[in-house]
């Protein structure tokens, strides 16, 4: 059960909110439709349910806030949108992606293709999907975690009359088995066909709370759509033998001038009446009609004149006990203004707590919660584009290219020939490629969100940001030694084998080597977490060596007067378990890292933007 209670938004300034006071429950085994026109305040409902927006008022899923559920995937899902993943990843690699989200095996994602329609086109890429095909695929991100509520924002938008019926179909099998759903729509027919519970909202605030039954009662009446040269002077026919035969019939113009709506009449009353006068009939259909104007435009079969409410739509609706009220040009009447006909338990509870003075508790705008398998997820999201074999693959070349032209001369040192770092450039290949990964890790999720639509941007949890730092540092190793392996293995074919020598401090070499690309890939990483944008992690990748560095070369330097000889032993003397002796040959080329240029500007970018964004996680907490 779904229990909504005194949603307000934040309102913007000089602005009235987008919703205010908004109070109503959604029973489970039952289609709940948000009814209402563009505007009326349903995507910002929503988006308060979920706890994505600020304001007060709070939401209860089965008697819990959606911030106290341990696992947010088995109780909501939610549609908000289009498909939130890359365009490049298939629709198999997103479902199994998102199944290390939700914390569920990779079968799901199977069991749900085959659910949704979508087992066909499992390899096809997302970028490549229809309209309909993306909303099915979008009900199967929804019903990953088998939640017992779906949020859904208009979601048969756009779709064709098949494919809205097959969405709506799912939502109520979803009913049937026991959950909640709920869904926005314009369509007052679409929420009379297939809800059972209907909510209506009129510039953010309830206007009605009805059954379906009721509503449909209230709000639609069947009518005879008419199409003639000839409409004005059929309709006065029409007219003029009602009245002459004692019968409410009600012939309403539309604004094309060809066309009428007749209500309390029927296809057969009408053409037996345009044949007798000899009048041309170019339509003559039954269709359902809805009594508020404010909806007429959006209707393309034609509605009601704007400004006018026909006496049949006034019966029915004072037979329910609904004020009815002419839809003018001007603002809310009072009857607009609280709830009317259904249930009047929501707004009973709204008045009780207006009449005490008290406000409802606060929003607390919350971050999405992380993947319940972070590593998983984590390797699926790195792996499942094609994106980062090419980068690996374009790094490699062109690292083996490298160190080939700069071995021809001999005049670069060994070092750098397989490192592949000329001194024209700021960073080898190597470490750049490790920092585009690492930017990527975040800046990706940033455009092409892995939640779902509705749980809100990139998740900031200690956990993923471990098994991002974790992927993105063993891929960098990687990339480090498939380089430094291949650029040797290279040269000696190229040039013979005594060009290719172990160094005595081959050690302090491959730590640093290893170090420098780990770090360009967290810097990477943590920058574009920080600043949200995968640009912003290269930039802070190329502004080691071309920023820190010559500033740390600059600062004033005075004699040695002391020296980290014997810091090994020092600490073994300090430490309760005894290390190995090779050990102190790590720590010596670690330490003699962190006192190059290069390693001392990495190390404090990589502790100022581990500062930043653990300052940015909290912040976003405390305010959220």
């Amino acid at each position: 059960m779904l229990q909504a209670i005194g949603l307000t938004s934040a309102p913007a300034r000089g602005q009235a909110p987008a919703v205010d006071d908004l109070t109503f429950d959604a029973e489970p085994g039952c289609v709940t439709a948000l009814l209402g026109p563009p505007g009326a305040g349903k995507t910002a409902a929503l988006r308060l349910m979920l706890e994505l927006e600020p304001g007060r008022g709070v939401t209860y899923y089965r008697g819990r806030p959606l911030h106290r559920v341990p696992n947010p995937a088995s109780e909501v899902g939610v549609v908000l949108g289009d498909v939130p993943g890359h365009p490049a990843r298939t629709v198999r690699g997103q479902l199994r992606m998102l199944c290390a989200v939700a914390g569920v095996p990779v079968s799901r994602a199977d069991e749900l293709l085959d659910a949704v329609g979508l087992a066909g086109l499992r390899d096809q890429r997302i970028a490549t999907l229809s309209l309909g095909m993306d909303r099915r695929l979008a009900l199967a991100c929804a019903l990953l975690g088998d939640p017992h509520t779906l949020l859904l924002d208009d979601p048969a938008e756009g779709l064709a009359p098949r494919e809205a019926d097959w969405l709506h179909g799912m939502l109520r099998c979803h009913a049937e088995r026991g959950g909640t759903v709920v869904f926005a729509t314009r369509d007052p027919r679409e929420a009379a066909r297939s809800a059972g519970h209907v909510v209506t909202l009129d510039g953010g605030r309830l206007v009605a709370d009805q059954d379906g039954v009721a509503f449909s009662r209230a709000r639609l009446r069947p009518r005879v759509a008419v199409r003639s040269p000839q409409a004005v002077r059929l309709g006065a026919i029409v007219s003029r033998e009602a009245r002459a035969a004692r019968r409410y019939v009600e012939v309403v113009a539309e604004a094309a001038g060809n066309r009428l709506s007749v209500y309390g009449s029927s296809c057969a009353e009408v053409g037996d009446t345009a044949f007798r006068h000899g009048l041309p009939v170019h339509q003559l259909a039954d269709e359902v009609g809805d009594t508020r104007s404010a909806g007429a435009t959006d209707d393309p079969a034609g509605r009601h004149a704007a400004g006018e409410v026909d006496a049949g739509a006034a019966l029915a609706a004072q037979s329910e006990g609904v004020p009815v009220r002419p839809a003018g040009a001007g603002g809310r009447t009072a009857s607009s203004r609280r709830p009317v006909g259904g249930d009047s338990t929501a707004s009973s509870r709204s008045t009780r707590s207006t009449a005490r003075g008290e406000l409802p508790p606060p929003i607390r705008r919350r971050p999405a919660r992380g993947p319940s398998r972070p590593v998983r997820y984590e390797l699926r999201r790195l792996f499942g584009v094609r994106t980062t074999i090419v980068i690996l693959a374009v790094v490699l070349a062109a690292s083996v290219g490298l160190s080939v032209l700069l071995a021809r001369d001999g005049r670069t040192p060994l070092v750098h020939d397989i490192a592949a770092w000329p001194a024209l450039l700021p960073l080898p290949p190597a470490a750049l490629g490790a920092g585009l990964l690492g930017a990527l890790s975040f800046g990706d999720e940033f455009r092409y969100p892995a939640l779902a639509a509705g749980r809100g941007s990139v998740p900031r949890r200690l956990g993923l940001l471990l098994a991002k730092l974790a992927v993105s540092g063993a891929v960098a190793f990687l990339l480090a030694w498939l380089v430094a392996l291949g650029s040797a293995a290279t040269l000696r074919v190229v040039y013979g084998g005594g060009l290719v020598t172990i160094p005595s401090n081959v050690v302090p070499l491959a730590v640093g080597w290893s170090a420098l690309t780990v770090g360009c890939a967290w810097a990477g990483l943590l920058a574009a977490g920080v600043f949200r944008v995968t640009a912003a992690g290269i930039a802070a990748v190329l502004a080691v060596p071309v920023v820190m560095v010559p500033l740390i070369e600059r600062m004033p330097k005075g004699a040695t007067v002391r020296s980290m000889a014997g810091l090994p032993g020092r600490l073994r003397d300090l430490a309760w378990l005894q290390w190995p002796a090779e050990l102190d040959r790590w720590m010596l080329a670690g330490a003699r890292i962190v006192a190059h240029p290069v390693g001392a500007a990495l190390v404090l970018a990589l502790s100022t933007l581990t500062c930043a964004f653990l300052l940015t996680s909290l912040r976003g907490r405390v305010r959220w």
